[in-house]
């Protein structure tokens, strides 16, 4: 996990300029460099490291010298860089594993290239040869990547919008901001005064399809058919593959553990392959809530179970409530089921960050879009749409749970890891049948839950506990989070403000005081830029007014169960 920042065709003082990139220093604490691309005097590559791989080499934009008119910017990990090397004999200079990008750009051009990538990654390419610059986004976004651009060829890349709004161009006094999409990546020709054109935007992947690097992984074979008991063995050996090949770091490893299904397999898993890499210390897990929380409770019972070093972390709600400004200007986002869930993940973060020595850190991520897990699915009108839903929210991700994971870990310098979303996890898993991924007897996520029944990973109560939201879990069924957080924004939002919100705010208008309040704190740090995100998060096939699972009846039904 790090900071990108790069700029090309400035006409502005580049160290002017500089002081931008300073705004994602979070993301890469461990050292930063700016650096002048030689013979274009207003393009400049900025980068924030965090020292995950390769302590000594690592720092960017790596350059080798069998390829000098290559610049290579990039955030994120590629796991099968090592692989990679051996298959096509590359000789590497370095031990980051991004300098595979170099070697197979050179071998097969930029195609070929982003479609070999096993990992998550973003990244900003130059060839001074062939005069083209590239940009490059993982298939679900989960690392981020912002870019502006002007119609006179100006472009700005960064990590985070943060590091983009504030940069002056002469030709537009408000530089449009906007995320770039995930699976894609974009050509650009360079010209000789340092501006670009774009030439194409290609998707590369959808996440239905099997990666390409499939070809080349050493992942056994995989048993053919939809037979159940074939299925579920398929989805142990990815998923243990998933998280083996996340293991790749220098670093102490953890694992935030909710007590849900999710985090508690990739704990579970995380914990069985440390052993099995003899890994020589132990695992940290490590859990929020306020007292009388649900997740607490679940959480260390797993961590007693699996054997891990624990760590609980109680807040109250005016500690939430007080960090609802700096979590909005990390996150760049005013959706009120990301805000609301931010705040415990943000706390947490910073609790990892200043009590121990864990930097990488797992979580559960993607699970529910991926496995149907949120519980509107029940009402789903068929096993069609059921998936045509789970692959939308996959796609939108990078606007919600992916963004709010990378940020919230991000501000505090730490790298977040996502094995629910491997690509040769997630796309097997939306390969199957779609009547066997839908809710059976009630049950969201059945088909996970079956997969691991009989693998005594998980006690059977955790292996079969209902969904319940992290923003909700938290705090007790008697008084939820979003509860507490309406009631404190009914004493800061007035029904005239609300009246005049279409006015105010004509675009996604907030319905809700408290949407109105999270507004209203976005648009103090990020004024103009609303349309960063496209709709507010809600559940479907049902009319919900909030997206919070517990207003919703079948959640009312099971507590009462």
């Amino acid at each position: 996990m790090c900071g990108i920042w790069a700029l090309f065709g400035s006409d502005d003082c580049l160290s002017v300029q500089c002081l931008s990139a300073m705004k994602i220093a979070h993301r890469g604490p461990d050292a930063f460099r700016f650096e002048n691309v030689n013979g274009y005097t207003n393009c400049c590559f900025g980068f924030h490291r965090l020292a995950v791989v390769d302590p000594l080499f690592g720092m960017q934009p790596i350059r080798v010298k069998k390829y000098p008119y290559l610049w290579l910017c990039y955030n994120g990990e590629i796991y099968n860089h090592k692989a990679l090397q051996q298959r096509f004999e590359f000789e590497y200079q370095t031990n980051v594993d991004g300098e595979i990008i170099l070697h197979l750009y050179d071998k097969g051009g930029i195609e070929q290239t982003i479609c070999m990538l096993d990992g998550v990654f973003a990244f900003i390419l130059l060839d001074t040869a062939n005069k083209k610059v590239f940009l490059g986004r993982d298939t679900y976004g989960v690392r981020p990547l912002f870019k502006a651009m002007t119609e006179d060829g100006f472009l700005a890349v960064c990590s985070e919008a943060k590091g983009l709004v504030s940069l002056k161009h002469s030709t537009t006094p408000f530089l449009k901001v906007e995320p770039f999409l995930p699976g894609h990546y974009e050509v650009l020709d360079l010209k000789p005064n340092g501006k670009v054109a774009s030439v194409e935007m290609v998707k590369y992947h959808h996440c239905r399809d099997e990666p390409l690097h499939a070809l080349y992984d050493s992942v056994e074979k995989l048993f053919p058919g939809f037979e159940l008991e074939t299925v579920k063995s398929n989805l142990r050996i990815l998923f243990d593959n998933a998280v083996r090949k996340r293991l790749m770091t220098d670093r102490r490893i953890g694992c935030l553990l909710s007590g849900g299904l999710d985090s508690s397999l990739v704990a579970a898993s995380l914990l069985k392959q440390l052993k099995e890499a003899q890994v020589q210390y132990p695992l940290q897990t490590f859990a929020i809530g306020m007292e009388d929380s649900p997740d607490l409770l679940a959480a260390r019972k797993v961590a007693n179970f699996i054997g891990s070093e624990h760590h609980e972390v109680l807040f109250n709600s005016e500690e939430g409530i007080q960090a609802l400004d700096e979590v909005i200007f990390s996150l760049e986002t005013y959706d009120i089921t990301t805000v609301r869930a931010s705040v415990g993940m943000y706390l947490i973060s910073k609790y990892i960050r200043k009590n121990t020595d864990s930097v990488v850190i797992f979580s559960g991520e993607g699970s529910d879009e991926l496995t149907q897990g949120y519980i509107y699915f029940h009402k789903a009108p068929s096993p069609e749409k059921a998936e045509e839903e789970s692959e939308r929210l996959l796609k939108e991700l990078y606007l919600f749970d992916v963004l709010r994971a990378d940020r919230t870990t991000a501000a505090h310098g730490l790298e977040l890891r996502v094995p629910f979303l491997d690509h040769r996890f997630s796309s097997y898993y939306l390969s199957l049948p779609p009547e066997m991924r839908i809710p059976k007897n009630g049950i969201e996520k059945h088909l996970l839950r079956e997969t691991f029944e009989d693998s005594n990973l998980l006690p059977k109560e955790i292996l079969w506990r209902p969904k319940e939201a992290f923003s909700d879990g938290i705090t007790s069924v008697k008084n939820s989070w979003f509860k507490i957080l309406q009631d404190y924004v009914e004493h800061q939002v007035d029904d005239a403000m609300m009246a005049t919100a279409a006015q105010k705010f004509p675009f996604n208008t907030p319905k809700t005081k408290e949407g109105y309040y999270y507004r209203q704190i976005f648009e103090r740090h990020y004024p103009g830029r609303a349309d960063w995100l496209t709709h507010y998060w809600m559940p479907k096939w049902i009319n919900a007014t909030d997206p919070s699972a517990r207003t919703l009846t079948h959640y009312k039904s099971a507590a009462k169960a």
